[in-house]
């Protein structure tokens, strides 16, 4: 019987819950950004209540993956649910100040951090209080999504969830030809985006490329080689509509893209090659029928958290 993290809430693949102050032997630290800020396209809406239906969700799985191996993620690895952010629905400002001053206690810790959001909005503050932590490391970034989201603004909103890679171009730690849009896809991207994009330096990897490489885990080791470049470490960021459709009903109606498979096995390779934390975004659950997409989580974060036992294990 796990300790619920609040109301009926359990904690995140049955963690501990406590504080950053009170969890001193954790290897992985989840916490959740129930955060959504302007809504961008139609009535895609209502992600701020993703990280509580990925938690309850999650209630069902152990940590044993038979396809991987045999691995049982919990015989190597200590959890812990820090619960969720104190965001500020109705000051953007303020609210990205607490997840960036939140995420810089989480770094501090040297845990393993996963965020669950919450809207893409996220991504910058987070990797803000990285950026606040190792003030002079360079830091790489693989991030998987549709979408470039990087707009400079959003009717004039700067930290909308179609903007955070944007303000990532500009954090003078990210090193922006270490940061790639990997399997963009489909028409609901902007023409300026992929330019912004090139003229910032990062480089983009459509889902076409993903699924027409030869063989996969070597096409990722290769994108890992590419983001390692002149960087110190390497950040995990994954929107659920990188999925097509037909793996995501929690998500856009965006056709075309990676298949559970491909996006895990993307996962799990980056993961075993050392990255220093991540994030989940984007489950809409009032539009996830069974809970599909909350569910996915699940098995992606332990594909991720199969990976970094295999990082550390390569380390020492």
């Amino acid at each position: 019987m796990t300790e619920p993290i609040y109301g009926n809430t359990p904690p995140f693949l049955g963690a501990k819950n406590g504080t950053v102050e009170r969890i001193k032997d954790a290897d992985v630290l989840v916490y959740g950004v129930p955060w959504e800020g302007a809504v961008t396209w139609g009535d895609y809406t209502g992600c701020e209540l993703g990280p509580k239906v990925m938690r309850l969700s999650s209630a069902r799985y152990s940590g044993y993956l038979p396809e991987l191996n045999h691995i049982d993620v919990f015989e190597h690895l200590q959890l812990a649910d820090l619960g969720d952010i104190d965001v500020v629905p109705a000051d953007v400002e303020e609210t990205m100040k607490r997840i960036q001053t939140f995420s810089r206690n989480v770094w501090q810790t040297g845990a393993f951090p996963i965020a669950l959001g919450g809207d893409h909005g996220i991504t910058y503050p987070i990797l803000a209080g990285l950026a606040e932590q190792y003030p002079a490391k360079k830091i790489g970034i693989l991030h998987l999504d549709a979408h470039y989201d990087n707009m400079p603004h959003h009717e004039g909103e700067k930290y909308a969830r179609s903007t955070p890679f944007a303000r990532l171009y500009e954090l003078d730690q990210v090193r922006n030809e270490s940061l790639l849009h990997i399997g963009i896809h489909g028409p609901r991207n902007k023409p300026e985006t992929g330019r912004y994009a090139h003229e910032a330096g990062a480089k983009t990897i459509t889902s076409k490329d993903i699924k027409e490489a030869t063989n996969l885990r070597d096409y990722a080791a290769r994108l890992y080689e590419e983001a390692s470049k002149e960087v110190d470490m390497i950040y995990l960021s994954v929107c659920s509509d990188v999925l097509d459709v037909a793996f995501n009903p929690g998500g856009p109606v965006d056709t075309n893209g990676l298949t559970s498979y491909e996006l895990l096995t993307l996962v799990h390779e980056f993961t075993s090659r050392g990255v220093i934390g991540m994030d989940f975004v984007e489950v809409y659950p009032q539009q996830d029928a069974n809970d599909v997409s909350s569910h996915f989580a699940s098995t992606l974060v332990l594909y991720a958290l199969a990976g970094h036992i295999q990082a550390k294990t390569n380390r020492t």
